[in-house]
């Protein structure tokens, strides 16, 4: 065993028992390269990435390509998922030293002093292949090149320094919100539309849910009935494609990460706690509100996949599911003629007509699911799919399940927490708010400590400070949860973490927020940025909580930051609006504020109706929060938006900064969200 051995990341421990002289990241790995003068071989991946594990089958576990390794370089291994904060500076290196996009696994030689990369890639073979160079003969060349041309790859080191900083630097804020860039991201998402297959782009196309979730909010908020019919059209055909296709899992929910094709039927079978969320989430609200049975059964049955089984012993969310299983990629997922026919029986024609498997094996000779006849079944034809579903459930129960990456990330939780609450509250399933009140309550017991937030755990040992991400989606995920249901923890807990992102995130100078905190271990550079990848853009979310909990609290110190935020990130918006989503959502909200709706309740009373009302006043956009009139030590301005005397409810509605008078009846209510005065007596 090697010194990942004591590692909590499982993936580290993937690579414990290489040959490799693996280090983690740190100050014993860093501080052997500068003593004696040595490269530093960098491999960064992540446990359910399937070439991650070829390049570990073919090139770590081998004797002979480690044993060059542990004598050229100093060899650290890096969880991406655990230490975003190195992974964007090196993939941001990687596409400034090879001008190709990046990936995992990405393999960086650093050099010893400043760590600072002078070569590097993704995957590479043991043996020359396809155009990539074997990966043993790379390493002496890549050894010698440290040793012969070491001034010239300190000149060029200098060069990638301002590459790098200029990449990642913050640029001067601009002075005004741009209305137009909501009208030019929405343009350009319109543009890479796929209105063949949906989604956006060609293969591998991954969902973007962030994207979606702009023209989501676009929609309601557009005053031209065309506009508005377009922008949903985008979303729910993209919706429907992959609800229907083989990105989603018919047996058990939950969606793979992206289809290798345009026409989502195959999929990279690895399942991400970030996709699903987010999807869950799309999927609740467009079944809330045009009843389509396609996304309501595809938002419960994810729910009900994270709930079953992705949560774990202390009620926590895992990270993922692999990509691989025993029998290699996609083997737990996919099924052969026979297995069908013998496991289905008298229901196979019915099962095969609706499934395509009528057609050809679309999988190396065998089957991977998706739906094929876009119709709507009777009753009886519902049930029988639903009982031939469950038998092969049973049936792929018994085979050997892809391994499941059990570490607790905290901005992956939150975005499970936030489609959780969503979906309870609109399709109507409070036994859902107990699964994302339980990960609320783990994260603020075992990663909450001392004021500070930690971003990563396992068996519930929390370790490595929280990065801006963190902080950011779970307040965000803690404002949604209070709209489901009031817990004044929960928003106690929400003005802690805004106040930690102020304190320690902050770019006083520029505004918005760096993605490390000021106290964090020193690295190439601290990173600051405004568009959205795997996860939605920690800037973006910041802006839109930080915005929301002001209003919710009338704290005037929140509201600034979070328009400091969008000022300081429209230079990078304005270039690419499309590629930053989550922050012109955030604007889109600051410029058209959706309406917030605080309820003072007498207890027991029934205000099902008032927040129906609310929902439709927003458009689906409002924050509505219903508070128990006796409720006492309530944070910020909350305090005094009492319940009035005598009355069972009592209604106070904001719309951005101006709030109306409160009201006690359900006709005044509704006028007053319409935006008329509201009837007396």
């Amino acid at each position: 065993m090697n010194r990942l051995a004591d590692a909590t990341s499982p993936y580290l421990l993937q690579h414990a028992d290489n040959p490799v002289d693996w280090y983690p990241w740190g100050a014993e790995a860093l501080e052997r390269a500068r003593r004696e003068d040595k490269p530093i071989l960098l491999s960064i991946g992540y446990s359910a990435c399937h070439w991650c594990h070829v390049m570990a089958h073919e090139s770590f576990a081998d004797a002979a390509i480690a044993a060059r390794m542990n004598a050229l370089f100093v060899n650290i291994k890096v969880d991406r998922e655990e230490r975003p904060d190195l992974d964007r500076i090196y993939q941001v290196a990687h596409q400034l030293l090879t001008r190709n996009r990046g990936g995992w696994p990405l393999t960086m030689f650093l050099t010893p002093d400043d760590h600072l990369p002078y070569f590097g890639g993704t995957y590479f073979p043991p043996a020359p292949r396809h155009g990539l160079p074997g990966f043993g003969e790379l390493l002496e060349r890549v050894a010698e090149a440290w040793q012969a041309h070491r001034q010239d790859i300190g000149a060029y080191k200098n060069e990638l320094r301002q590459a790098l900083r200029q990449a990642l630097a913050a640029r001067p804020p601009g002075e005004d919100l741009d209305a137009e860039l909501v009208d030019r991201a929405c343009g350009q998402l319109d543009q890479m539309f796929d209105a063949t297959h949906g989604g956006f782009g060609a293969a591998p196309k991954f969902p973007q849910p962030h994207a979606l979730a702009l023209l989501l909010e676009a929609a309601a908020c557009a005053e031209d009935p065309g506009v508005r019919e377009r922008l949903l059209h985008v979303v729910d055909y993209s919706l429907e494609a992959m609800a229907r296709g083989g990105v989603y899992d018919h047996l058990e929910g939950g969606f793979f990460r992206y289809s290798v094709d345009d026409s989502w039927t195959i999929p990279h079978f690895e399942k991400m706690l970030y996709d699903n969320g987010p999807l869950l989430e799309l999927c609740a609200r467009r079944a809330a509100a045009t009843g389509a049975p396609t996304l309501r059964d595809g938002a419960l049955a994810t729910a009900d996949w994270l709930v079953s089984r992705m949560t774990t012993a202390d009620g926590a969310f895992c990270a993922s599911l692999d990509a691989d299983s025993p029998g290699g990629e996609g083997a737990y997922y996919v099924w052969t003629p026979d297995e069908l026919r013998t496991t289905l029986g008298a229901d196979y024609a019915a099962f095969a007509a609706c499934y395509g498997l009528d057609g050809p094996a679309n999988f190396e000779g065998r089957w991977h699911l998706r739906r094929a006849a876009p119709g709507t079944a009777d009753g009886d034809a519902v049930a029988t799919l639903a009982a031939a579903r469950q038998r092969l459930r049973e049936q792929r129960a018994a085979r050997a399940a892809p391994a499941r990456d059990d570490k607790v990330l905290v901005s992956w939780n939150a975005l499970a927490i936030r489609g959780l609450a969503v979906c309870a509250r609109l399709l109507e399933r409070p036994a859902l708010d107990a699964a994302a009140s339980a990960a609320v309550d783990y994260l603020r017991r075992v990663h909450w400590r001392d004021g500070r937030l930690l971003a990563a755990s396992r068996d519930g040992t929390a370790h490595l400070a929280a990065y801006l991400d963190d902080h950011a989606a779970l307040l965000d995920a803690l404002l949604e949860l209070l709209v489901l249901r009031w817990r004044t923890a929960d928003a106690e807990f929400a003005v802690d973490l805004a106040s930690a992102m102020l304190n320690r995130f902050a770019d006083p100078q520029v505004g918005g927020f760096f993605f490390t905190a000021d106290d964090h271990e020193q690295l190439v550079e601290r990173v600051k940025g405004y568009a959205d990848d795997a996860l939605p853009n920690g800037n973006g979310l910041a802006a839109r909580g930080l915005a929301r909990l002001a209003a919710l609290l009338g704290d005037a110190r929140l509201h600034a930051a979070a328009e400091a935020t969008l000022r300081a990130a429209q230079p990078e918006v304005r270039q690419h609006p499309a590629a930053c989503a989550t922050l012109v959502a955030a604007q889109l909200e600051a410029l058209v504020p959706a309406p917030l709706v605080i309820l003072r309740v007498a207890g027991g009373t029934d205000v099902a109706d008032w927040r129906r009302a609310a929902e439709a006043a927003g458009g689906g956009r409002g924050q509505c929060y219903v508070i128990a009139a006796d409720a006492r030590g309530l944070p910020g301005l909350l305090g005094e938006r009492r319940a009035l005397d005598g009355a069972t409810v009592t209604a106070y509605v904001c719309h951005g900064q101006v709030c109306a008078t409160p009201v006690t009846t359900l006709p005044a209510f509704e006028a007053v969200l319409a935006g008329e005065t509201p009837p007396t007596g």
